[in-house]
């Protein structure tokens, strides 16, 4: 019973420390996202929209990038995998492996 109140606890601590993460993240991005400058009469001006970019990122490190993503999920698959495997308790091998010897019919 003392076990599952650490464990909520842990749990509802992360869950709100991921939140407060969150709404700071928020809370400054959205500052510079909503920043206008404004000319000195007080009148708003729709600013001419920039020419795009030349260039940009090559395919071939676009590929590079993903392949590497996805080899970090995969080892980071197979870690939580096995780490929740080594908290199990180990399964009982058979069920003739509690029969005494004289009650089983295997020789």
């Amino acid at each position: 019973m003392n076990v599952f109140k650490h464990r909520s606890a842990r749990r509802l601590s992360g869950l709100l420390a991921g939140l407060g993460a969150l709404v700071t993240t928020l809370v400054v991005t959205s500052a510079a996202a909503m920043a206008q400058v404004l000319p000195p009469g007080g009148e708003f001006v729709q600013p001419s929209p920039l020419a795009p970019a030349a260039g940009g990122m090559p395919g071939w490190e676009i590929t590079l990038i993903a392949i590497g993503a996805a080899l970090v999920a995969a080892v980071l698959a197979v870690l939580a995998d096995r780490a929740v495997s080594a908290r199990r308790r180990p399964a009982v091998a058979s069920a003739a492996g509690n029969v005494p010897a004289q009650v089983s019919k295997v020789r």
